[in-house]
């Protein structure tokens, strides 16, 4: 976990964007030409006037953040009518031992995390705008990036059950999305219908990593195909709830003109959400942090 790059997102929450500030109060970034619903996560408020932005995505931990922000993200979405996708992650953001996969499994059976989940869903809960939770995201990546990724499936299943079942005693109207990474085995960590509204998929297109490990530029439905065939047959909508796309202007232009395209292959996909933001966790194999954001991601 990089604490530096989190702190930026734990900034983010608490301005609501950046623009309820006046950051990049007249930016206005190109949004992907599409019918597919479009949303971003978005610090630097580069979509902050743009009307073609349905959803807002943002990202908390249950520790050491300042939850009344969320009433702020509230006015924000409200004043732009989009939707806010809230990414809950089990952690916290400060330099901790409890950032481990061993003291997360320990606190959410023993309880220790109830009452950091009812605090976050208590508020959730009294949003006026549409209000979906992503929780325990990518729980098939394989990277290390995340303490809650990579358990047995068994025990995975129950731990996220067991949250989101709380969560929904607080805000029992939001819609639940059960979000893997798309990976092969990603159904073994399915939950259940009951909590499971939709599922989320993750898609980013790196151009060196294409030629280096492929031969070739990968297009977003090379990438997006498999996994969303993986995720139609729990017979619920499908998003993409990270997507990115860095490279050449070529590479680019391809991934821009496909990503919000309606498909008759994939008629569950009902909505693309942007990452518009740096890589917070290194690739492996020395490809670094790419930078997401749609103004720097056309590379020379």
């Amino acid at each position: 976990m990089k604490t530096s790059s989190n702190v930026v997102k734990l900034l983010t929450l608490s301005v609501a964007i950046g623009a309820l500030t006046g950051l990049n109060a007249t930016a206005h970034a190109e949004t992907p030409q599409g019918g597919i619903p479009f949303g971003v996560y978005d610090p630097d408020g580069d979509f902050v006037s743009s009307s073609e932005v349905a959803i807002e995505h943002l990202f908390l931990p249950w520790e050491d953040v300042y939850l009344p922000s969320l009433n702020d993200a509230d006015t924000y979405a409200l004043e732009r009518n989009r939707a806010l996708l809230v990414t809950l992650e089990p952690w916290t953001w400060s330099r901790s031992e409890r950032n481990s996969a061993k003291y997360l499994k320990e606190g959410i059976f023993s309880g220790g995390y109830d009452a950091n989940m009812h605090a976050v869903c208590e508020i959730l809960g009294t949003l006026q705008s549409p209000v979906t939770l992503r929780f325990m995201h990518e729980m098939d990546d394989r990277t290390g990036q995340f303490i809650w990724a990579g358990w047995d499936s068994d025990e995975f299943v129950r731990a996220y059950r067991r949250m989101v079942g709380l969560c929904k005693e607080d805000a029992p109207n939001i819609t639940v999305m059960w979000s893997p990474l798309g990976n092969e085995d990603m159904g073994k960590y399915y939950p259940g219908d009951e909590f499971a509204d939709l599922v989320g998929l993750t898609v980013f297109g790196l151009q060196a990593w294409d030629q280096a490990k492929y031969g070739h530029d990968r297009t977003f439905d090379e990438i997006f195909a498999p996994r969303y065939e993986r995720a139609e047959k729990f017979n619920r909508p499908v998003a993409v709830a990270e997507l990115g796309y860095v490279g050449d202007a070529r590479y680019v232009d391809t991934w821009v003109n496909s990503v919000r395209v309606e498909k008759a292959e994939y008629p569950s996909l009902v909505g693309v959400v942007y990452f518009n933001f740096p890589e917070v966790y290194p690739w492996p194999e020395g490809f670094g942090m790419p930078d997401w954001r749609i103004k720097n991601q056309i590379l020379d």
